[in-house]
């Protein structure tokens, strides 16, 4: 699911813009505290930012022009300001695109969208998946927990991720084994318990312990 992250002061607008954009499926973060807010964003990992321009102690400018320091995060500002000039000013510190306040709902979400079609190719939306704030991502064969982070090989990121879209459940290991390896002859139940293994050790290593059930004739459960 892409993550948006909302900056907002206004909490009537900041609640508006939540719902209107959990509704279209997207996941929402919201940010209304804002000593650290360029950190919070860097942390999310989110797929785009809504950003106002007028904030308590800081303006968006600000805030957009440390976070491209670090980061090529889409930047959208949403604002009431109508100035011209404000609008090439925040393109020209990083924005991707200006909306004005009060904005026309169909307009914001076309533009969000086409926004995110440009940036991310479906592979990369599709690579990360998120579970109890840990994230794999199955294009980098990353996982991360906390700001710590580790690698780990194509197959173990492969049983993660099943796992991870199954969370909740029981997954029977004929299951997991079939996903992995689609029925070949050198797969078996020996094979999968190695990788199950050396996943719990790399997890361990980043603060994680206990997240795989071994669910004793039945399979296994995060």
């Amino acid at each position: 699911m892409l993550k948006i992250i909302i900056v907002e002061d206004d909490k009537e607008i900041r609640d508006e813009l939540k719902i209107l954009l959990q509704n279209n499926g997207y996941e929402v973060i919201v940010i209304s505290e804002f000593e650290n807010v360029v950190q919070n964003i860097l942390d999310e990992q989110a797929h785009l930012v809504l950003l106002d321009v007028n904030l308590p102690g800081k303006s968006g400018y600000e805030i957009c022009n440390k976070i491209r320091a670090k980061s090529k995060i889409p930047i959208i500002f949403v604002t009431s300001r109508n100035n011209s000039m404000d609008e090439l000013n925040g393109i020209m510190i990083g924005g991707d695109d200006y909306i004005e306040k009060p904005y026309n709902v169909p307009i914001l979400l076309a533009r969000i969208q086409n926004l995110l079609n440009r940036v991310y190719s479906k592979d990369e939306i599709n690579s990360k998946v998120e579970y109890k704030g840990i994230i794999i991502d199955s294009l980098k064969s990353t996982i991360k927990f906390q700001n710590k982070e580790i690698e780990l090989t194509k197959t173990e990121i492969k049983t993660l991720y099943y796992l991870f879209t199954n969370s909740e459940k029981i997954i029977p290991r004929a299951d997991i084994i079939n996903f992995l390896w689609d029925n070949e002859v050198y797969a078996d139940d020996n094979s999968l318990s190695v990788i199950i293994t050396r996943i719990r050790e790399k997890l361990k290593e980043i603060g994680i312990d206990n997240l795989i059930e071994t669910k004793r004739g039945q399979g296994y459960k995060i």
